[in-house]
């Protein structure tokens, strides 16, 4: 079982189905301040071994706009004020995209592991792509239902969740983990 710094049960059905293994949510209070994805990974994963003990797994992930020099970004989990759903992310989004002609994005995800010895190893997942004009799909959380994967029609609230984990920023980053998980045993 691997402990996970989240209390996210979409994240957490996530990893579980792509590393195949079972995982443990870890709820922590931890403040997002830092400027990276990496710095906000490397924060929660190191709280989440403090309160555990255990190896601890923790991800930060968000959408950067290309017409809006990369935001949301880090602050993409807070872009739609408090109570967030995906239909106010996804709304403001579309808002604030209204009338640009650039509609570049790209999804990234850095997974920081830390271990009980003091070792913190990250990797990093990033599947570019667009945001469409209007929400399609019922499946996913966060911005899936207004982005569409470079090289597919569908946006990744209209894939199946195999399709998706296999495109998205954090199945990438999951696969690069496992991996390296495998080559430190």
């Amino acid at each position: 079982m691997i402990v996970v710094a989240t209390t996210n049960k979409h994240k957490l059905r996530e990893i579980e189905q792509i590393l195949k293994v079972r995982v443990k949510g870890q709820a922590i209070r931890v403040k997002e301040d830092q400027k990276t994805f990496e710095g906000n990974a490397i924060k929660k994963a190191k709280a989440a071994l403090k309160k555990t003990g255990q190896t601890s797994l923790a991800d930060d992930s968000g959408l950067e706009v290309k017409c809006l020099d990369g935001k949301p970004g880090i602050r993409s989990a807070r872009f739609a004020g408090p109570n967030p759903t995906s239909e106010k992310f996804c709304k403001k989004l579309l808002r604030v995209m209204k009338n640009s002609k650039n509609r570049r994005a790209q999804f990234v995800c850095v997974i920081a592991i830390a271990y009980p010895n003091g070792r913190v190893k990250t990797v990093k997942g990033v599947c570019k792509g667009k945001i469409i004009l209007e929400m399609k799909g019922n499946k996913g959380f966060g911005y899936d239902p207004v982005f569409v994967p470079q090289g597919y029609k569908k946006t990744f609230s209209e894939m199946s969740s195999r399709t998706k984990n296999r495109l998205s920023h954090r199945g990438k980053a999951l696969r690069k983990f496992k991996q390296l998980v495998l080559k430190n045993r």
